[in-house]
């Protein structure tokens, strides 16, 4: 059984079903209409939160027991979400197709990989395009409140400052604080946030 269907069986939401505190403080930035790419997007909160604002929201997961959880909550919110079952190193980003990309928490992804997945995101996004990302830096290993326990697997501020230096790093940071998505992320953690454009 695939180690994320685990995660996400039974009725639970592990991550809840709230938009992430990060993703929603963005709300300013995002316009009716945009079509947004969220990646790895799990059950749904941050999709359907999305589509909640208007956008037209392309989520992909590799979960199919997540992407019916996400189902779900998209009918009981009242929000169409086209939902896209996906290995993202085999699918197919396309060149120019989203005004945004969303990636929450998608450090799932080891070096060499996360490489990857950094320039389909850059060549998936429009010129003016934005890029809303979050994940854990290092010391989030010794919080134990979510993430993985792989360190090479978070993020440095450094490290999102040059994989991204060819787009406008509009906001790049890292701090401490509380969040509660769900039993999956609850607690005090050390989080890393980038907002950037592609230029």
């Amino acid at each position: 059984m695939n180690i994320w269907n685990e995660r996400y069986a039974g009725e639970h939401y592990h991550f809840g079903t709230e938009p992430n505190a990060f993703l929603s403080r963005q709300k300013s930035l995002l316009n009716v209409g945009e079509r947004v790419l969220a990646i790895a997007d799990g059950e749904g909160r941050n999709g359907v939160w999305l589509a909640q604002q208007g956008l037209q929201v392309v989520a992909v997961d590799a979960s199919d027991v997540a992407i019916a959880k996400a189902k779900k909550l998209a009918q009981q919110r009242g929000v169409s979400v086209q939902f896209e079952l996906a290995d993202l190193m085999a699918w197919d980003w396309g060149v120019d197709r989203y005004d945004v990309v969303v990636g929450i928490f998608i450090q799932f992804a080891p070096p060499g990989v996360r490489e990857q997945m950094f320039e389909r995101i850059k060549q998936c996004l429009k010129p003016g395009g934005l890029l809303l990302l979050e994940g854990y830096a290092p010391r989030q290993i010794g919080y134990k409140t979510g993430g993985p326990s792989q360190v090479e697997n978070l993020y440095t501020v450094e490290q999102l400052r040059e994989a991204f230096a060819d787009l406008e790093i509009v906001e790049l940071r890292d701090y401490d604080a509380e969040i509660e998505e769900g039993p999956g992320h609850k607690g005090i953690s050390a989080l890393v946030d980038l907002v950037a454009r592609k230029r």
